[in-house]
This record gives structure tokens, sequence and C-alpha cells, in this order.
């Protein structure tokens, strides 16, 4: 339920009106558990109309002494409570032989608690959030349920009394009453089978129950009926399909009550004076249709193990597929091949055109899958974009080559998005059944290891396990924890790579690049190491260091006596998004004293469309700080030139990947010209990154773009070597 007011209601369902016996208040008095004071008052807004006593309790300890205290036909119970579950209340009710009702309601997604309600007894189990109706409904069956059970025990009591109440009772009961002779014939049977399955009763009086009983569960039902004559128990509860006479609602499933009746006024038994025994002479049956319940139970097994999103067998369902394919292989001594499939570039699709996208594009992909594999083949999703397959029966490891290339092949074809084509990959990872491993742990850590190394390898590929890759994916471990142990012993630091007006040869600006002082290899990138750190959660904290360390670096100019210039800074867009990297930011600011405009903040543009909302809110709280913001890699994502109005952003940087496509000073290079033309339109600084050769700088000059960075003119550099380039600049201008 939601955690709303209900300011409506509904009309009084049918039953809550029948008329009460005579020791039935003709009030249903309520009980109402939850400790959320908001819930109890939704839940009084809604019943309050329909006439109910109620009562309520915020948690457990008020709920038992409540119910001790006075007597309620029900008792609309919430499984969290704080000091005790819904489930001990349950166990407090039956220990206590307190006659009640109780309909539990939870949040909890876990199947146990829904069994562990039912085998307690409860009426039925709701899961929040759920539809007014569905509730009124619930407590309409209960309180109707309750009543015909005090029917039945009053009818009950007055059976001696009254043939008529005796067949009254028999032809208004919900469930099917009858009883067999010793043959297994039907002797008498009540109206109820008729409105079930379609029978009149003197039809199938005479007739055996093998008529009614599917043809699966014969042999179950034929050692029932016979075990009832020496059985020593009084009843067992059983679950027989018994099919109806136009098949109505299909096979309906019943769960059947048998009992062989002692000798008394029915007749059932016929009376040896001689042996002082008792002649068995048929049996007595109550059959209680539970077929909604089966499919209930059938669909809550379904959804715990498939994917809701994709109707694909999920994690739980593919390891234990796994295991059962494994033990077929082993027995037929066949191979048995796994793969895991993790989607390429979805990330970018997620982030650029929403989660509602990357939900569809999920569900074709899927599509594809199973129409890309055998009837015996299993793809299952595993969670995000990350798929698993099994392939029993193999002949040879070309076989599951062969299928991974038609999924890729698959895979590879545009889909539809809005209207758009959408183009992705996949990486593969396979590992064989046994030389990979024997059980579905091993096979499934080894499909995962060789689907890294597709990844690392550059993507859209299929790969086969070997056990050389442990050794690389031993490294990535190991690279993960010595990270770790670089940010703790100051192995970071950072470099900077100029940004130089060309035809002043003057340095505005530098971009501020991290490096790692490996012990062993020597200066690192960022590109080799940012990756492990984006994976394991790394991102937040090497953000925060890198905006001290600037900081610091921007002192130490600023005291050998440096022209100020600005230090721009990527961020993640972890890092942006977080709540309180702007916060942060100026507070970084404050402790170094450093004026804004000495900052900049560089990020790419797929973070100002995957939330767009808080882009803004952080773009405009940085814009108030007085820093500016560029937008990096710019052309080669979703461009949009809409948020180039709506977020303040001062920067462009012009891709390199446009930029090596300049080979000559006389050529037309058009993508280039646009953004030229979009940056001067709006009145935008435009850097252009990664010019390496002359003829590059010579057309971006004469094209209009005036800032550059790259090799040509300086490479990264450390914060000594950035100092000594200023102050060399500065003496030259002097002179």
């Amino acid at each position: 339920m939601t955690n709303r007011k209900l300011p409506f209601s509904f009309p009084l369902p049918y039953g809550f009106g029948m008329p009460a016996l005579p020791d039935t208040d003709l009030t249903p008095r309520l009980l109402l558990v939850d400790d959320d004071p908001r819930i109890l008052g939704s839940l009084t807004e809604l019943l309050h109309p329909h006439g109910f006593q109620l009562v309520t309790a915020s948690n457990g300890n008020d709920a038992t002494s409540k119910i001790t205290e006075q007597q309620f036909d029900l008792v609309l119970l919430d499984h969290g409570l704080p000091d005790m579950s819904g489930l001990d209340v349950m166990d407090f009710i039956k220990r206590e032989n307190i006659e009640t009702s109780v309909i539990v309601i939870s949040g909890d997604t876990e199947i146990d608690t829904a069994i562990g309600a039912l085998e307690r007894g409860a009426f039925n189990f709701l899961r929040k959030p759920f539809p007014p109706e569905s509730l009124l409904k619930t407590i309409n069956n209960a309180l109707q349920k309750r009543t015909l059970e005090k029917r039945n025990r009053q009818i009950g009591w007055q059976l001696e009394h009254s043939e008529k109440l005796y067949r009254n009772l028999i032809d208004n009961s919900p469930d099917i009453i009858c009883t067999f002779d010793q043959a297994g014939r039907f002797t008498f049977i009540n109206d109820r089978v008729q409105q079930t399955l379609g029978y009149r009763p003197d039809e199938l009086l005479g007739k055996h129950y093998s008529l009614l009983v599917h043809e699966d569960d014969l042999g179950r039902a034929h050692y029932l009926f016979n075990e009832r004559r020496t059985e020593t128990r009084a009843q067992r509860n059983v679950e027989l399909r018994l099919r109806g006479k136009h098949n109505i609602a299909g096979e309906r499933i019943f769960d059947l009550t048998l009992m062989t009746v002692s000798f008394n006024s029915t007749g059932m038994y016929i009376p040896d004076t001689l042996s002082n025994e008792h002649e068995y002479s048929g049996s007595y049956v109550i059959a209680r249709d539970v077929s909604d319940r089966k499919r209930a139970e059938e669909l809550i097994s379904y959804q715990t193990h498939h994917d809701i999103l994709t109707d694909l067998p999920n994690r739980l369902l593919f390891k234990e597929q796994l295991s059962l394919a494994i033990i077929q292989a082993r027995r037929k001594e066949t191979m048995l091949a796994i793969m895991m499939l993790n989607l390429d570039r979805f990330k970018l699709v997620n982030d650029t055109l929403g989660h509602t996208k990357g939900d569809e594009l999920l569900q074709q992909v899927a599509y594809r899958l199973r129409q890309s594999l055998c009837e015996e083949d299993m793809p299952a999703r595993l969670g995000g974009d990350e798929f698993g397959l099994i392939l029993p029966c193999l002949t040879n490891r070309e076989e599951a080559s062969v299928k991974a290339g038609k999924i890729l092949a698959s895979l590879n074809q545009p889909f539809v998005l809005d209207g758009f084509d959408v183009h992705i990959s996949a990486s593969i990872g396979i590992a064989i059944y046994p030389d990979d491993g024997e059980s579905a742990k091993a096979l499934i850590r080894h499909a995962d290891i060789a689907m890294y190394q597709v990844k690392a390898q550059g993507k859209d590929g299929v790969g086969f396990y070997d056990d050389s890759m442990q050794d690389l994916s031993h490294k990535t471990i190991t690279l993960e924890k010595k990270l770790r142990k670089a940010m703790e012993n100051g192995e970071l630091e950072m470099y900077y790579q100029p940004q130089t007006e060309v035809s002043t040869g003057k340095i505005l600006g530098v971009e501020a690049l991290m490096r790692w002082n490996h012990p062993e290899r020597g200066v690192v990138s960022a590109g080799e190491f940012l990756p492990v750190a984006e994976e394991c959660g790394l991102m937040l904290p090497l953000s925060d260091w890198m905006l001290g360390a600037v900081s610091r670096d921007i002192l130490a100019c600023q005291a050998a006596g440096c022209p100020p210039i600005r230090f721009d800074v990527n961020v993640s867009p972890q890092s942006l998004e977080h709540r309180d990297f702007c916060e942060k930011l100026n507070a970084t600011l404050d402790r170094y004293k450093i004026s804004p405009e000495r900052i900049g903040i560089e990020i790419t543009e797929n973070i100002c469309i995957r939330n767009p909302q808080n882009a803004i809110e952080q773009l405009n709280k940085l814009s108030r700080l007085g820093i500016n913001v560029a937008i990096d890699d710019f052309g080669t994502g979703y461009s949009s030139l809409a948020y180039l109005h709506r977020f303040p952003i001062g920067t462009i940087k012009l891709d390199q990947t446009f930029v090596r496509e300049i080979q000559s000073a006389e050529g037309h290079f058009p993508v280039v010209l646009a953004i030229i033309s979009i940056a001067r339109g709006l009145g935008l600084r435009l850097v252009a990154e990664g010019v390496e050769t002359e003829i590059q700088a010579r057309y971006l000059e004469q094209s209009g773009c005036q800032i550059m960075q790259g090799y040509l003119l300086h490479r990264p550099m450390p914060r000594g070597k950035l100092i000594e380039l200023l102050l060399s600049q500065t003496a030259n201008q002097s002179n």
C-alpha cells in the first residue's frame, strides 16, 4: 500500500450485508496493525465508510494485548513490525487459541514470508503496494469465510435435529461432498458438483469415480480409496485433478479429505454382531477446489525463477539448470558449453536514451537470443546487460563457436528504438564442460573471465576460456589492490597539458591529467587504471584526491610567480551526479583560498543527456560559483544543440577523432567546420584536442580555431615542468 491517503470510498461489496446468525455481531470488528501511522490512517479512511468497528495497533505488543482483551473478526496485520514480525503475532494467536481471521500485508518480496504466513493459517497474503479494491475484496472474502465457518458449526450442532438443515448445509457448501460404495461408485453427491464441474448430481450416481479423475492421477486415486479401508488415521489431504463435463475453466485441482467413518446413522458400515467388527461399506469425501491457489503458487514459482523484464530464466534458474545439464552431460559423456554474454555500449544507450528505452532494448535482445538458439538451448538474463546461455549435448567446440557467431550477427543488426536505429554489439566468453570445469561455479567463473578478455581486446567478439586467462584476471585484481595502496602511499600525481593560443604561443590554460607513479612500471596513464577504478568503486575518492592535488599545484604555481591560468579538471559522471559534489568543490576552493576562475570542469556531453534535470542543477551551481564548464570530446556522443542553450557551458572541446582526419590543409572537413561554426555562433570558447601535425594546426587556425592542445605544441608534464614553461614564457614576453 502506498503512503498516501485515500480520499475516496467504494460501495460495500456483496456479502457484507448477508444475514447474521443469532450469536454473530452484525458489525464486524477489525484490528488494523501497522507501525506507519499514515498507512493506519489510510486504512481507517478506506474501511470506515463500510460500517466496520475499527481498532488500531502500532506494534506487535500492542496488537497481542488488544487481541487478548477484545474479540476481533479479522486482523489486518503488517509483517514488518518494529518489535516483532507479523509471523510472531500469528504464532501468539495460535498459541493462545484465539479465534480470528488474519490477512498479512508485507512489502517483503521473499516467497518464504508468504509461505510462512499461509502455513500459520493466514487467510491471504498481500504485497505492498496493492489496489484498494483488492484489499476490500480480500476482507470481504475473509469475513464471508468466517461467517460461513460459524454457520457451518451451528448447523453441525443442529444436524441431529433437522434433516432439512443438514440438506441445506450440504447443498450450499462451497465444497463437493460425496459418498462412495465399496466399488468406488457414487452413492451421494451434493449440488456443488454442478456449479464446479458441470454435472448434475443424478448424472453421477452409480458411476465410478474414475469418470472424474484425470487419467494421470487414477493410480493415486485408487490407492487412496483402498487405503481408507485399513488406515488408522482419520483423514489425509491429497491433490487430484478432476475433469469437468464441458472442461469448464480447464482441469480443476482438488484438495481431497478422505475419511472412513465409524458406524452411525449414515449407515456407511454394516455391523457384524458375531465378530463385533464393522464391514466397510464405502467412503465419505470432501473435495475443495484449490485451482486458483495452485495457479497462484505456479505464478509465484515462475516469477521466482524468471526475469520480469525479459521473461527469460533468471540467475537462480540458470544455475539450477546448469547443474542438471552437467549431471546429464556426465551421464551421457557429452560436451556442454556455457556462454557469458555482455552487451557493449549498452550503458551509453541507457545514459543517453533513458532507462525505459534501455529496458526496451533488453527485451529485443532477449527475443533475438531466443531466435538464435535451438530448442534445447537455454538463454537467461543474469542481471543488468549480462546474459548467460547453456548449450547442452555438444559434439565439439566448433558448434559453440558457430552458435556464438550467429548470436553476434543477430545482435549486430540495428535495433529500432523510438524510430531510430541503435547499434550495439556483444562480448561473449565460452567455457566447455568438462575441459574448463566440472562444476557450475567453475564454468560460470571461467566463461566470465573469457568474456572480460574479449572486452579487453576491443569487444564485439567471442573468446574461449584458456588457463592463461587466469593470470589476466589475477592481474586485474592485483591492479585494484595496488591502486588502493597507491592512493594511501602518495603514488598518484597530476600532469598538465597546456592549451595554447597558436597565434601568440601563449598558454591560456591546462588540462589536468592523472598519472600513477608505479613503483615497478614507472608512470602509468589514467587510461590503464581508471576503468578498474570505475569498476571497483574508486572514482569518488579519486575525484576528491584530484581536486585537492590540483588546488595544491595551483598554489605552487602562484608561489613561483607564474601567470594566472585556468586548470581544467575532468569530472566523472559518478562524481558530478553525487549530491554534494559542488559543496565539496566549494569547500576545497575555500580551504586553499583559490579563486573559482582558476578551476574549470570538463564533462562529457552524455552527462547532460542521461539525467538532464540533475545536470542542470549541478552545472548551475558550478556557474554560480564562477567555475567554467567545458564539454569534452564534443561531437562523439549523442550531441544536442538544445543543452548548449539550456546549460551554463563556456567551452567546447573538438575531439581528437575529428582532428586526426585532417590530412591536408587544402582538404574539406565539414564536421570540423560545423563544430567551429557552432562555437562561434554561440559565443563559446573552442579548444581543439590531439593536434599533432603542422597541417592540422594550420587548417584549424585558418578555419577559425585559435586554441589547441596536443603533442605538436606540448606534451603532458608534471607540475615542476609546467612552472618552468610558464616562467620561461613570461620572461620571453618581457624581453
